[in-house]
């Protein structure tokens, strides 16, 4: 156990410094290929291939992951996330800086979802008793929502340089890159200190995962890949261009927002794990994500910049609660040996609608209005949320099967 404690601290403090990085770099990405002089169709181009990137190297580590060994994964994805921000600070030319973007992975989502969360998904419930599992969850997502909340500090800083004379703004902006880069590099180092804990036991592999987990996951997967769309509609960094575009403000005061945002995101996650203990998982998922999505298509409609704000960030008190929940359901309804399979393909449909919608999110802003990605996000997400409750309700993880512990004496002998 002492190693397993040890390993989830380790996973704790890269998922933190991870969240930084993507954040920076989700809320700053669009802005900085704006700057280079990228119209929004080609920004939310570039955007996708990095999602798509993400969500290849997410396809690796469902099915191999586990074969190659789960701390050298996670460190060789970790470099070349650190490559790819080096690469696109000199770059200027669209498929040039798309290709980067691939192979480097660059999440221009701002939420941190890729082949990390996949095998660090996988190791974490093993650490925990089943009552414990949703709780531990909330607690990697704390975070990664304090890192988020750090990064969006961070994204201001180019707007501070530049104000100060210190540096032009496109330079601003590529120091912000490099400190990206400079993050994932530490990341590494972090996961060089993993335990022989962490690995699963020789033989085992997704080829063993049985029919009945398969159909489950695939099931849920289906379902996932609808929100995931939604979501691609929703990045970070188009809903920063939103931001600027349609009242004006500058990267410290987009930044100042999604600091506010990833405040709200962070304190939701115990939020979560309460909530799951009262009403079980599949209604915690539902009932916090519902309105979520109506106040997201109200900020498209927001006739001024405080009333945006303000359903901004009441959407984001609530849209991350089913983050927790969701994990923690997927890894309890499937085997141990499983989970990396589990994690990784559910993980892959959302990475799959993230890298899809973009691209189609920056044609709609330069076509229709600024807002409707954010309508037809939040129509995709609500949509996920009536199938996900009438598909899965019924099947429920170890923890609410089990018959409640009697209050009293009486009970007791009853």
């Amino acid at each position: 156990m002492r190693f397993t404690l040890v390993d989830r601290e380790i996973i704790f403090a890269a998922a933190l410094i991870r969240a930084v990085a993507v954040s920076l770099t989700g809320i700053l990405l669009g802005l900085y290929l704006t700057q280079v002089g990228f119209a929004p169709g080609i920004v939310g181009t570039v955007i996708a291939a990095g999602l798509a990137g993400g969500a290849t190297a997410a396809l690796v580590a469902t099915f191999y992951a586990d074969r190659l060994g789960r701390r050298r994964f996670l460190t060789f994805v970790a470099l070349l996330s650190a490559a790819g921000g080096l690469a696109v600070i000199p770059l200027s030319n669209a498929a040039v800086m798309g290709a980067a973007a691939f192979l480097g992975m660059l999440n221009g989502m701002g939420k941190d979802r890729g082949a990390f969360v996949v095998v660090e998904q996988a190791i974490l419930p093993s650490t925990v008793t089943d009552e414990e599992r949703t709780h531990t969850f909330a607690l990697y997502n704390v975070m990664q929502g304090v890192g988020a909340g750090a990064g969006a500090l961070l994204a201001s800083v180019p707007g501070w340089l530049t104000r100060l004379g210190i540096a032009g703004s496109l330079d601003a902006m590529r120091l912000a890159m490099g400190l990206y880069a400079a993050l994932m590099v530490l990341s590494v180092l972090l996961y060089l200190g993993l335990s022989a804990q962490v690995e699963v036991k020789q033989g085992v592999a997704p080829a063993m995962v049985s029919p009945q987990s398969r159909r489950t996951v695939f099931r849920l997967s289906a379902l996932f890949s609808v929100d995931s769309l939604g979501g691609g509609f929703l990045t970070q960094s188009l809903v920063a261009l939103f931001f600027a575009e349609r009242f004006g403000v500058g990267p410290g005061e987009v930044g100042a927002l999604f600091f506010g945002a990833h405040i709200a995101n962070t304190l939701s996650q115990f939020g979560s794990s309460f909530l799951g203990r009262r009403i079980g998982l599949i209604n915690t998922m539902v009932f916090t994500h519902v309105p979520s999505g109506f106040l997201m298509a109200g900020v498209a409609f927001a006739p001024n910049l405080p009333i945006a704000v303000i359903f901004f960030l009441l959407r984001e008190s609530l849209v991350q609660m089913d983050v927790p929940a969701r994990q923690s359901y997927v890894m309890a309804i499937v085997k141990p040996e499983e989970r990396t399979f589990a994690a990784g393909v559910t993980g892959l449909v959302r990475l799959g609608g993230w890298a899809l919608a973009p691209g189609f999110a920056g044609l709609l802003m330069e076509g229709p209005s600024l807002g409707s990605p954010l309508i037809v996000g939040a129509a995709l997400k609500i949509l996920y949320d009536v199938l996900l409750y009438r598909a899965f309700a019924h099947l429920k993880p170890p923890e609410e099967q089990r018959s409640p512990k009697p209050t009293s004496a009486r009970e007791a002998k009853a």
